[in-house]
């Protein structure tokens, strides 16, 4: 016998995936409204800055929802910018991403997206292009002639660069070790590819590089602090994420204050609690948070499965970070399915305190595998007194960096 709950548990579980909406039918089935405040904060930045090559940096906790805020951004400002959006992760092996391949990523991408926009770019200067990108990655330039003459379609080459930049570990260090000493070099290329994009599209470009605040703290140090002049000279706008725990690292924030003229926007998780009641028993959530919380919840899951205090509860287990909300869910949906087999008679089943406290459990052995006795400590001090003993302590950074502890 099947359970009649099977299905509805089943699709709540698809629908729960721990990844940002990128996608129109994402944003329609699932988007709520919230960030609007960061959108015109970025949106003002982007307008109103002196200069068409302005570098704005997003700062955030992973899993806060910079992904999908920027996708949505990018919808917004799409009929007035050639918005080249891309995720760095998608491109780059996170462990070895760095300035030059950040860079050579977006000249890759701003290639793709004229390409699916169906520029009418002069042959002579796309076969340039074209056999520029075949030289960096070892391919036969007559590859690029070949693609010329059979109908000016390069997508299959562009998703050969792509694939060898994502897995050849070797390509990616020589075309480091080529544009390191010469990154104008590889700049001068990025901007007549841009400027070639502007004149066809009658557009300015706004490239966004997503994804960059899951990287190591050691390589956005590397980036934004030893490179970041490289990652400045492209003449166009660009966005680009970074971890919450690089803006409490004192050099690297002024750095990153002086090179981008301070346009830093931060996004914060939801704050539940006032600051001064966290540690209260008898503090009281934030009524309108919970229920935007509840609202991301209830359009992936039928309010019928799940207990209405159990949801609440839910809401503030994530710790407003709306990736642990989707992942604490998830896991109660896996619970609750491994259930709904066992028992198919049963159709009074749902996610209830036992099956959260269960997933809880799980959860947070999950996170006690990684942390130390100092970082313990770390955590009992800035749950008591709100915050570290030192903000430069790279145990703290490290747990700040990696969600342990939220601000």
């Amino acid at each position: 016998m099947v359970s009649p709950l099977l299905e509805p548990f089943r699709e709540a579980y698809r629908n729960l995936e721990l990844l940002p909406l990128r996608s129109d039918k994402e944003l329609q089935r699932f988007a709520v409204k919230y960030g609007t405040e960061i959108i015109e904060e970025l949106e003002q930045l982007v307008e109103d800055s002196p200069s068409e090559d302005g570098k704005i940096i997003l700062a955030g906790h992973r899993g806060c929802g910079k992904s999908t805020l920027l996708y949505e951004f990018k919808r917004k400002l799409d009929d007035r910018y050639f918005v080249v959006f891309f995720s760095i992760s998608d491109m780059i092996e996170m462990s070895d991403v760095n300035h030059v391949n950040i860079l050579f990523s977006i000249a890759v991408q701003m290639m793709s997206e004229a390409e699916a926009q169906n520029l009418t770019i002069k042959d002579s200067i796309k076969k340039s292009f074209y056999q520029w990108f075949a030289e960096q990655i070892r391919t036969e330039t007559n590859q690029a002639d070949a693609t010329l003459e059979t109908g000016f379609n390069f997508s299959s080459l562009l998703a050969h660069i792509k694939g060898i930049l994502k897995i050849n570990s070797t390509i990616r260090e020589e075309i480091k070790q080529k544009y390191e000493r010469r990154i104008t070099d590889l700049v001068a290329q990025i901007n007549i590819i841009a400027s070639a994009i502007e004149s066809q599209s009658q557009k300015k470009i706004l490239v966004i590089v997503d994804d960059i605040d899951k990287i190591d703290l050691a390589q956005v140090r590397d980036i934004f602090q030893s490179h970041i002049k490289a990652i400045m000279l492209p003449s166009f706008r660009i966005i680009m994420t970074i971890p919450i725990a690089a803006l409490r690292e004192v050099a690297l924030k002024a750095t990153l204050q002086t090179e981008t003229n301070d346009q830093i926007v931060q996004m914060p998780v939801y704050k539940l609690f006032k600051q001064g009641d966290i540690n209260s028993p008898n503090a009281i959530p934030d009524p309108q948070i919970i229920a935007t919380l509840t609202e991301i919840i209830t359009k992936r899951i039928d309010p019928a499965l799940i207990d209405p205090d159990t949801l609440e509860k839910i809401c503030l287990y994530s710790g407003g970070v709306l990736r642990e909300l989707i992942r604490i869910t998830n896991d109660c949906c896996r619970v609750r399915l491994r259930s709904v087999r066992r028992y198919p008679d049963d159709n009074t089943l749902k996610i209830d305190q036992a099956v959260l406290e269960q997933s809880i459990t799980e959860i947070s052995l999950d996170f006690a595998e990684s942390i130390g006795t100092a970082d313990e400590e770390i955590i009992k001090t800035v749950y008591e007194k709100l915050k570290p003993k030192d903000l430069k302590d790279q145990n703290f950074l490290d747990l700040l960096h990696g969600l342990y502890i939220l601000e």
